[in-house]
């Protein structure tokens, strides 16, 4: 049984003549007949009784056409959500980001791609990058902002470095000043500082605690286990001080002195992931050239 039969099968059904269906599916006469009588073979029973000028419908026939509309309107369903999807109308992007970046750059990326194409859902999962590399390796993810290095470095995975980001020491403006004042803050400063810290398998966590680490010294932590919010929050009602990413700081309104490191300094390299064996569907490669171009 094919598809164009059915159609045919329908036409000649509703108009009751062999050649006002022909015109109505735009096929000659004969070819719409013969392809009705091969129908008829398939199923093993004839679904018109034809008389001169009288065509009706047989048993077969009667119980056919309503499954064959059924069919029919299925496959037009079908054809309308694909070329929905394929010109960005409808669909969904999953777009995993690291907390930071949740608060700092996707925002405004996703308003643009909002804007652009209001019918596609957006479906955001906020972690770690470790988590967001499982994820992306397991299908959950389209795309995702990680932080490199990976974690786990995988083969499975390409990356496309998106932008260096430097990171500063927010504090309260009701606490004294991180670095005894001074314009910018070194990370051996930091030593005679309580920290607020992130959780564990958060990545602004393990750089800094690196950083310390590497100047000699394990960082005196004043409250740890928190979110970006969380974090900030901590620190504006002054329980001690923390390293966030710049654009985080400049973001966050009022009631955090922003002081800078000074040079080197710490930064971070965010990188977008996709799944290399895959190939991310339209809207995600879409999402994904908004956010190369930003």
């Amino acid at each position: 049984m094919q598809f164009q039969q059915l159609q045919y099968f329908v036409a000649v059904a509703e108009t009751r003549h062999f050649t006002r269906a022909a015109e109505r599916v735009h096929v000659a006469q004969p070819s719409l007949s013969q392809q009705i009588k091969a129908l008829e073979r398939e199923l093993g029973a004839d679904l018109f009784l034809r008389a001169r000028g009288n065509i009706t419908l047989t048993d077969a026939g009667e119980a056919l056409l309503p499954l064959a509309r059924r069919i029919l309107a299925d496959a037009d369903t079908a054809r309308h959500e694909v070329q929905e999807l394929a010109q960005l109308r409808s669909g969904r992007v999953r777009l995993g980001a690291t907390p930071s970046l949740c608060t700092g750059l996707v925002p405004d990326v996703l308003r643009a791609f909002h804007d652009r194409y209001p019918g596609i859902r957006l479906l955001i999962e906020e972690s770690g990058s470790h988590d967001l590399v499982r994820d992306l390796a397991r299908g959950a993810l389209d795309l995702a902002l990680v932080v490199l290095p990976l974690p786990t470095p995988s083969p499975a995975l390409t990356t496309v470095e998106l932008l260096r980001e430097d990171l500063v020491v927010v504090s309260s403006p009701d606490a004294p000043a991180p670095g005894r004042g001074r314009r910018t803050v070194r990370v051996p400063d930091l030593e005679g500082e309580r920290l607020v810290m992130f959780r564990h398998g958060y990545d602004l966590r393990e750089l800094t605690v690196a950083a310390c680490r590497a100047e000699g010294f394990e960082p005196d932590f004043a409250v740890e286990g928190g979110e970006m919010d969380a974090v900030l929050g901590f620190v504006r009602a002054g329980l001690g001080v923390a390293v966030v990413p710049r654009m985080v700081a400049t973001g966050s309104g009022r009631g955090l002195r922003v002081t800078p490191l000074a040079r080197p300094g710490l930064h971070r390299t965010i990188a977008l992931a996709h799944r290399s064996d895959v190939a991310p569907p339209r809207a995600a490669r879409e999402l994904q050239r908004m956010l190369l171009e930003r």
